[in-house]
């Protein structure tokens, strides 16, 4: 299942880089990029963080599509 991911955009929105993001949550700057991308689909712990430090809900930053396929 694709999941549609905006985190890319809201941490652009705030203009910090993907080290800066991954040092506030304490992750490595290649989990931020492997979620931004979609290779990785964060579990809620990660989620949870990266709401938190965007100022964010998790379902802002994350929906499930319309259709499930």
């Amino acid at each position: 299942m694709k999941l549609i991911n905006g985190l890319k955009a809201e941490r652009e929105r705030l203009s910090l880089t993907q080290a800066a993001l991954a040092q506030k949550i304490g992750v490595s700057r290649k989990t931020i990029n492997t979620v931004e991308n979609n290779v990785f689909i964060p579990s809620t712990i990660l989620a949870l963080k990266l709401a938190r430090a965007l100022g964010r809900s998790v379902e802002e930053l994350f929906q499930l599509p319309d259709d499930p396929s």
